[in-house]
């Protein structure tokens, strides 16, 4: 029998879209869950599959290969997409991706699947990184093809097929959620107009920066090779780390973000984002950086880190200018070494100390008391050459 592979959650979408396959290509259906972090029943996620007929089921532990190989190779380039979003949907599908299709090449699958709607940035994202790996393997995008057309529609078709409809916390359909071990993003439903506020029962990582704890909290991330190794002096794995900061930071009512972007494909999208230990990651590594790295290394980083940021939104992870710019942001970056000590406080990060071994940054050089290891006579020649570029 022709085998398909499903990018598999064991909610709603993916359960209506494994019946489906198996109504309309009279194949047999794998189920793939990547475990990245998000919050899974793994028992749910296998009775759920077993009950609409599936008989592999694959589970794949990649919580650390995603923090280690995705998120930190971001975080060193400084991603934000316009201005605002630390990018933790786009970084998480490149790998699914990938590891899907080794999946389908293992079980000489024809074809692969997922649940992306038709009008987000995801399937793009996923049929990038399948074509990258597998271009033999067909794609089914069911959002694309099938005539159930909106959320209704899913919620019939599953009644119909007696798949089970989970709720929210009032009681309703639940928001279009998608989490990992580094964010957590919501849409749809009230969110969908901008004038609507973010109901506060949406966010799951984050405490309100209202009812933050009262007395501030102090972290230190340590750095080697330009990537965080300890919290407070334990060196931990990038899963462990990771983890660890959410929880710290996310009671502080740190790493919200409430933004209407640009999709890829040429639609506006109102999301609400959760973020904590990626927010202050981001924050302290600028911080390593000021004081390990030198100017041009730091503005040449900067100067590229919009289209970086937007490569990876636009699914291009795995193409040869996300590699060009990667190699720019990683230079020299075995000099970004040391420790930052933040405070955390209702909703801020506040930076307390910048520790390095590093001679980038001089003290006696920048000192306000006079000293000899700064000519200052050449400062007025400086200025004279830079006027003359104002012609």
């Amino acid at each position: 029998m022709k085998k398909i592979v499903l990018a598999y959650s064991g909610g709603l979408d993916t359960s209506i879209i494994l019946k489906w396959l198996q109504e309309n290509y009279r194949a047999e259906v794998i189920t793939y869950t990547a475990d990245i972090g998000q919050e899974m029943n793994k028992k749910e996620i296998i009775k759920n599959a077993k009950k609409l007929g599936v008989k592999k089921i694959i589970i794949k532990n990649l919580k650390n290969t995603f923090v280690k190989d995705y998120v930190f190779p971001m975080i060193r380039g400084h991603a934000i997409y316009e201005g605002v979003y630390l990018l933790g949907t786009s970084i998480a599908r490149p790998l699914i991706a990938k590891d899907q299709i080794q999946v389908a090449k293992k079980f000489k699958a024809f074809a692969v699947s997922h649940g992306s709607t038709g009008k987000g940035n995801d399937q793009v994202r996923f049929e990038l990184g399948y074509h990258y790996f597998g271009p033999k393997i067909k794609i089914i995008a069911p959002w694309r093809i099938w005539k159930l057309k909106s959320r209704t529609d899913l919620i019939k078709y599953a009644k119909r097929h007696n798949i089970s409809i989970p709720k929210d916390k009032k009681g309703a359909p639940p928001f279009s959620i998608d989490d990992n071990l580094f964010h957590t993003s919501t849409e749809g439903k009230v969110l969908e107009n901008p004038k609507n506020s973010a109901p506060e029962f949406i966010f799951q990582r984050t405490t309100s920066p209202e009812k933050a704890p009262n007395k501030p909290s102090y972290v230190s991330i340590g750095f080697k090779n330009s990537d965080p190794i300890s919290v407070n002096g334990k060196k931990l794995t990038p899963e462990k780390l990771l983890e660890k900061l959410n929880q710290l930071v996310g009671k502080n009512g740190i790493g919200r973000a409430d933004l209407v972007e640009n999709r890829f494909i040429g639609i506006k999208s109102r999301g609400v984002y959760e973020t904590p230990g990626g927010t202050l990651l981001l924050i302290a590594h600028r911080a390593m950086e000021s004081v390990t790295l030198d100017k041009n290394t730091m503005h040449k980083k900067d100067s590229i880190m919009s289209r970086y940021a937007e490569l990876i939104y636009n699914g291009y992870w795995f193409s040869k200018e996300r590699f060009k710019l990667q190699k720019i942001v990683d230079l020299k970056r075995n000099k970004v070494n040391g420790i930052i000590k933040l405070k955390l406080y209702k909703g801020n990060i506040t930076i307390q100390s910048r520790m390095t071994k590093s001679n980038a940054y001089s003290v006696k050089k920048v000192s306000f008391e006079e000293n000899k290891t700064f000519n200052k006579s050449n400062v007025e020649k400086f200025i004279n050459f830079h006027k003359k570029k104002l012609k």
